[in-house]
């Protein structure tokens, strides 16, 4: 009886997590096709009498929706494009060249993320307003680059050392120098590290904001998160607009993964079996 208990047991528990998961999400994509009348209503509608496109229509006309979208995949993209070439360098280097201070230097990089973030906010708003970069996509691309690299660059680490070395010696031995062997043998074969890393740098990224609220000052620059939180203002919360906004703002997230999940799986399990 107990060996069948168990598997019931482990069902539910996968249900129930599930449910977690995607209850709160079907409930955005509803409320966002409800009536303002119909989202406060008792009791609560499972589904919308009539499907309602206003909230759309309002997010796109009146909050200025994609000049805020199109912010966060300016910033988004070209900082994680330049996280993943920093990051990949550098744990190619760590992973392939024995240098003096190596060990320090991943301890270091590791440490920087024992740290929250919002204590580096007023250092980094003194320097980007020092060289007149307050409120420029610059100044974002530069501070996400920052604080994703560390760990981006431990990613790609793990990632290189479950490369075999031998790879490399077999490409000396055939005429390759040090840029061809990383080039041409693994970064080819890092391709579900490079994958997984991009993942992890976007969505960060593209979630962020504490430092897009602070380093932007004009509705023209701001990016999709904040657009979304200056949805509540002192009065109220505008429910059916923030839900329509959120779901906007969630398709490249889905895109990306979709395009890049078989790559981010692999990434996930790299290095789990010791070779």
């Amino acid at each position: 009886m107990q060996k069948k208990r168990i598997p019931l047991v482990s069902l539910i528990i996968v249900i129930l997590g599930c449910l977690g998961v995607l209850v709160p999400v079907y409930w955005m994509v509803v409320t966002s096709f409800k009536s303002a009348g119909e989202t406060f209503s008792i009791p609560p509608t499972l589904w919308p009498r009539k499907i309602d496109f206003g909230s759309y229509e309002n997010v796109i006309e009146n909050y200025n929706f994609l000049d805020f979208f199109k912010n966060s995949v300016i910033v988004v993209v070209l900082s994680t494009l330049f996280t993943l070439v920093v990051s990949t360098l550098a744990g190619y280097g760590a992973s392939r060249f024995k240098f003096k201070g190596r060990s320090y230097f991943l301890g270091f990089v590791l440490v920087t993320q024992m740290f929250p973030s919002v204590i580096m906010l007023i250092p980094y708003f003194r320097i980007l307003r020092l060289y007149g970069l307050i409120n420029t996509y610059l100044g974002l691309i530069i501070v996400y680059i920052s604080f994703q690299t560390p760990l981006c660059t431990w990613l790609m680490y793990s990632y290189f050392e479950t490369i075999p070395k031998d790879l490399d010696s077999a490409a000396s031995i055939d005429g390759l120098n040090k840029w061809g062997i990383f080039l041409r043998i693994n970064v080819p074969l890092s391709l579900p590290g490079l994958a997984s890393t991009a993942i992890y740098a976007f969505i960060n990224s593209w979630n962020e904001f504490q430092f897009a609220m602070t380093l932007t000052t004009t509705e023209s620059m701001k990016t999709v998160s904040v657009g979304i939180g200056q949805m509540i203002d002192d009065t109220m919360i505008n429910w059916n607009d923030m839900m329509a906004a959120s779901l906007l703002a969630s398709i490249p997230l889905i895109l990306v993964f979709l395009f890049c999940q078989n790559f981010f799986f692999a990434g996930l399990t790299s290095g789990s079996v010791k070779q």
